[in-house]
């Protein structure tokens, strides 16, 4: 029984450390960390990636969630010479998708006309110095959907990335889920191990 009850305490000090951690970083999308900083892959091509929020932030890079609904600056330093070759179209939408967080390019396809969702749009010049910086001013919190596309330097092909983020919402309203599977393992653990005693209950 010590042991049992030692194994919850443990998953409840588990759940308390992940709501303890309002920074926690999620890899998702086309975005995801790698030793040196965060990167935005799409096919073959690749950028660092980061977003800079100076008017409350300073100099902090973020490149997943905005803590606030503000100016925010993308910054991209590509990581292949080929696609300082070629234009890059930047958008955001709004994320309407039922997949929240895990949506994919597929996805966005089957939702059809994503210019109804659009809050922001720019298509850039090839960049000979190998950076793109894109400025946005988010006037309303919400969860949105970035969109990175580039063309083949010598074929009829795009390709596309992909990254979901949230801007200016606590951080419990994005990492609910992930707090909630620990915390759904808690309860069913304590139900079965009732469930379990509860013959030996009845026979006493």
């Amino acid at each position: 029984m010590r042991t049992l009850r030692s194994r919850i305490g443990l998953l409840v000090a588990l759940v308390m450390l992940l709501a303890s951690l309002p920074q926690l970083s999620l890899a998702h999308g086309s975005v995801y960390e790698s030793e040196e900083g965060c990167v935005i892959q799409f096919d073959f091509y690749s950028a660092h990636f980061n977003v800079f929020q100076p008017q409350t932030r300073r100099h902090t890079p973020f490149c997943e969630d905005l803590p606030d609904a503000t100016e925010s600056v993308f910054v991209l330093e590509y990581l292949h010479d080929t696609l300082r070759e070629v234009p890059v179209d930047f958008r955001i939408i709004r994320n309407t998708s039922t997949l929240g967080r895990f949506v994919r390019w597929s996805d966005l396809q089957a939702m059809g006309d994503i210019e109804v969702n659009t809050v922001f749009f720019q298509r850039s010049e090839p960049q000979p110095d190998g950076v793109l910086s894109v400025l946005h001013d988010f006037t309303e919190p919400g969860d949105y959907v970035g969109i990175v596309s580039a063309p083949h330097p010598s074929r009829d092909e795009l390709y596309y990335a992909v990254f979901p983020f949230s801007v200016g919402l606590p951080w419990w309203q994005t990492r609910w889920r992930w707090l909630m599977a620990p915390l759904g393992l808690v309860i069913g653990w304590r139900l079965l191990n009732w469930r379990a005693l509860a013959p030996r209950r009845s026979l006493a």
